[in-house]
């Protein structure tokens, strides 16, 4: 397995939720924990290893380090409910005029972006407590990219300009992939913060407000000086 480089977050390392969606794509169950124990490598041949006779636990290695690892999670809490796409769209007029974006390269919400190279989420708030983003794929996605546009919002829900912060943990559930052209919506909630612990929720709607994916997540901050090394 290689993550390219297109796919990064912070530069330097893979972007969260797309790296925990290629390796929940190797646990053929409904809802996957992932766990990312080291910021994930680029461009690098990492090893994947199926940890039960079920296949239900896999971890990534890079060499004999352990990267990541996934196994059958749970989603207790109901979803994050849906804005009209309309509202989105404003929201997202916010997040515009945000300064100090800790990774603006990110393939999911990096402004640095071109149009069509990253997914360009622009998360802006809708409530204290929660942010909407619109998202209209040119292409019908895998779900890994489910995956990567659930990741994000969950860290914008909380107040991360200027203050970076890595995906610790996530849990997810994709039921269904956007069609081409369909205009979605993707919720983050912020939940709860402990420290340099910070909660958070993700939901992604189709068009007719059908649910696609959600995700419950734990968000790390990190010192910027000190991250990948």
């Amino acid at each position: 397995m290689i993550i390219d480089r297109r796919f990064h977050g912070p530069d330097g390392s893979g972007n969260g939720g797309y790296t925990a969606g290629l390796l929940a794509g190797r646990v053929p169950i409904d809802t996957v924990t992932v766990t990312l124990r080291q910021p994930p490598p680029l461009d690098t041949e990492l090893t994947v290893t199926v940890e039960d006779e079920r296949g239900h636990s896999a971890r990534m290695w890079d060499g004999e380090t352990l990267v990541a690892e996934a196994l059958a999670g749970a989603i207790v809490v109901p979803p994050v409910p849906p804005v009209p796409f309309a509202e989105a769209r404003e929201a997202a007029e916010k997040f515009r005029a945000i300064e100090n974006h800790p990774f603006p390269r990110c393939f999911v919400c990096g402004p640095e972006r071109e149009p069509g190279d990253g997914l360009r989420l622009e998360p802006g708030h809708v409530a204290d407590d929660t942010v909407a983003a619109p998202w209209v794929p040119d292409q019908v996605p895998e779900r890994t990219l489910v995956w990567a546009a659930l990741d994000c919002p969950g860290a914008w829900s909380f107040d991360v300009a200027g203050r970076p912060a890595v995906l610790g943990t996530m849990t997810a559930q994709v039921t269904d992939v956007p069609e081409a052209g369909e205009e979605c919506v993707v919720m983050g909630l912020a939940r709860s913060r402990e420290g340099r612990k910070m909660h958070a929720a993700t939901a992604l709607y189709g068009a007719d407000g059908r649910l696609l994916g959600r995700a419950e997540q734990i968000w790390i901050e990190i010192d910027p000086e000190r991250f990948g090394r």
